[in-house]
């Protein structure tokens, strides 16, 4: 098997391992560490966690995707791929969580990624399960237990303590939709989608949480693509 189709089907696994890497880092250097650097450090391991719920176990996200929130006639590749899931997550993941961790006092860095950590709820808590009628998908698990409690903890230390300024809900606002806009939207479902694309999702990947049964039961026969 090539090395990127490897990458392609794993990122997700690849990135749990990351993450228990950090964790045993924070452990090792929790002394040596300030309250910013640890909370950013949980949050970076918190999408980790989030994106293997969405991709790993439970999984189900590419059908979700696919056959949920941006309806195909096929799901199995488009509008999200094997390829635009991986890119996307990684840019995101990478640079948009982990470079605050070696700059916690630039404040509106790290308030970025905790921000859109928890607007996540807006698609997993709300767009998601309204349109499914349920009370759970695949990513609200880390969402409600580590991106919002860590999040808010984020918010409540760097008020009380006076470290953000106007500017620095500002900058970090705006940076998170661009993020949200230019790599999870543009790029996802436009720059690489692509109705042909070879990389597409197995059909273990895509039968993962039975998102299809969950359509037929919801529709009474066959999903609504």
């Amino acid at each position: 098997m090539k090395i990127m189709d490897f990458i392609r089907g794993n990122w997700y696994n690849i990135g749990l391992v990351v993450a228990f890497v950090a964790l045993l880092y924070l452990v090792l250097e929790y002394p040596n560490m300030g309250v910013l650097q640890i909370l950013l450090l949980l949050n970076f391991v918190a999408i980790l966690i989030h994106q293997f719920e969405e991709y790993g176990f439970p999984g189900g996200e590419p059908a979700v995707m696919n056959m949920v929130l941006q309806p195909s006639s096929t799901p199995n590749k488009y509008p999200l791929n094997q390829n635009s899931a991986m890119i996307t997550n990684v840019v995101v993941t990478y640079l948009m969580y982990l470079i605050p961790v070696f700059f916690p006092n630039i404040i509106w860095l790290g308030l970025a990624p905790i921000l859109f950590g928890m607007m996540q709820f807006i698609v997993h808590g709300v767009m998601t399960n309204l349109k499914l009628k349920s009370l759970y998908n695949p990513g609200l698990g880390a969402v409600v237990l580590l991106h919002i409690p860590i999040g808010l903890y984020y918010i409540y230390y760097i008020q009380t303590m006076g470290l953000a300024s106007i500017w620095d809900w500002v900058i970090a606002i705006v940076y998170m939709v661009l993020v949200a806009f230019i790599v999870v939207n543009k790029m996802t479902y436009s720059w690489l989608a692509d109705k042909n694309s070879p990389n597409i999702f197995s059909a273990a990947e895509m039968k993962r949480w039975n998102v299809q049964e969950k359509l037929n039961k919801l529709h009474g026969g066959s999903p609504k693509n």
